[in-house]
């Protein structure tokens, strides 16, 4: 079959017969007298085409185009009029219709119009379908992870993701801040809209400015003719600004200037760009810390920190490492086509007890490495890499001295009930010192 199609006319017997000629073409065809049958068996099965008249008993076929669309939007309307008009048919198309023909006269156009409306709704289709996979994979709940500390930071990003606040996101390498800015991005309004990412470390000043806000043509050396920038391109969706404390600090003035006016100025052009972006930053830097040296603008940091999300560490969430580990097994097994099935007891806990510096991307590329390498069904401790299997770190214990000192306050806060004061004299340090402390471990 070619596809499906639905014609909804009152005129039983101009309906039977376009009806006959539609199906001697091989596409599967039903039929509704009135707009209101039509909307009831649009909303049980799905159509490729709508053929409607114009002129139907309990509706105008022109209106009932935009309800037909909101229904079901892969379908699409070829309207049909015995006195076709100029401003019917405008209407129609803004109304979302394919095209608007006239009985009688246009007959001879309706089945090579047919197959190209055919062929547009399947496309539609493919395009709803893939849109509707890549919203899940990139959604929060494919977030791996049950821990508390991961646990809130998907709230704190569901709720952020409604509005259109600027977003930091603060963690380690590999803690997965790109993951959760996708699904940002895609829980948002703009999800239909560009989602663009930018290393802002892998490029120097003058490329990366270029990337970012493109140029005019002999703005330099080789630019030929006029070129968008990656701000132009996430105009009406979102741009993620990775490793943000690596940019220069000239670059950043004019990364300030688009979040306060979304306007920005092309290298080598004198007429602003005014865009709409959302901007998703995030860096493995104390930029609070790096904006009071001066190595990183305070105006910027403030602008960017509207609203920040803290990635936990992978060592800070043990109970974590089992199930990404387990998905992580499944998706290389089946990658490479090897019987890896499980892993052993004793290869768990070695996992759970690796410090994991390189957080959930050392694990991702460890266990590609393990099952490329296995031939058996169960991974063991000794198919693991001599680091891992001979680390004797344990994620109780912490050998680094500001983990020490920021483990060492959060337990005398908690003795003291969250009275600074005390935790202060308790601490035999000042309550400045302390505050100080405080806003620099994020407690």
């Amino acid at each position: 079959m070619k596809g499906s199609v639905l014609i909804i006319d009152d005129e039983e017997k101009l309906r039977g017969l376009l009806a006959k000629i539609v199906s001697l073409e091989g596409f599967i065809v039903s039929e509704s007298a009135n707009a209101k049958a039509g909307l009831k068996k649009l909303e049980q099965e799905e159509f490729n085409v709508v053929l409607c008249d114009v002129k139907l008993p309990d509706a105008n076929g022109i209106d009932l185009t935009k309800k037909i669309k909101e229904v079901s939007p892969s379908t699409e309307v070829i309207m049909l009029t015995a006195y076709g008009t100029i401003a019917d048919g405008v209407k129609a198309i803004k109304n979302g219709a394919f095209d608007y023909i006239t009985k009688g006269d246009d007959n001879d156009k309706i089945l090579p119009l047919l197959y190209r409306a055919v062929d547009k709704s399947v496309l539609q289709q493919r395009l709803f379908r893939l849109e509707k996979k890549v919203n899940k994979q990139y959604n929060f709940d494919s977030i791996i992870g049950s821990s508390k500390q991961l646990q809130e930071a998907i709230i704190l990003g569901k709720k952020v993701a409604a509005t259109h606040a600027t977003v930091l996101l603060l963690g380690e390498t590999g803690t997965g801040k790109e993951v959760f800015a996708q699904a940002i991005h895609y829980a948002s309004n703009r999800s239909n809209k560009n989602y663009v990412a930018v290393n802002c470390s892998a490029l120097g000043k003058e490329i990366l400015e270029s990337e970012l806000f493109g140029h005019k043509a002999g703005a330099y050396t080789g630019a030929h003719k006029d070129t968008k920038g990656l701000f132009e391109e996430a105009n009406g969706g979102t741009i993620f600004l990775d490793e943000i404390g690596e940019m220069n600090l000239e670059l950043q003035a004019k990364l300030l200037r688009v979040l306060e006016t979304n306007e920005f100025l092309k290298v080598g052009d004198s007429k602003p760009t005014r865009v709409d972006v959302r901007v998703i930053a995030a860096t493995n830097r104390n930029l609070l810390k790096e904006s009071e040296m001066e190595q990183f603008r305070s105006d910027l940091y403030y602008r960017l920190a509207v609203f920040q999300i803290q990635l936990p560490p992978l060592r800070e969430r043990p109970k974590d490492i089992e199930p990404i580990a387990n998905y992580f097994l499944a998706l290389f097994a089946a990658k490479v086509n090897k019987p890896v099935q499980e892993m052993s007891p004793d290869f768990l806990e070695k996992l759970k007890t690796y410090s994991w510096k390189g957080n959930i991307r050392e694990l991702k590329n460890m266990m590609e490495r393990m099952v490329i390498l296995s031939d058996n069904a169960i991974l063991t401790s000794g198919d693991l890499p001599f680091e891992i299997k001979n680390s004797s770190f344990s994620n109780s214990a912490s050998f680094d001295l500001a983990e020490v000192e920021k483990q060492h306050i959060q337990k005398v806060l908690s003795y003291t009930k969250g009275n600074k004061t005390e935790a202060a004299r308790l601490l035999n340090i000042g309550l400045t010192t302390l505050y100080r402390k405080l806003d620099e471990y994020k407690l």
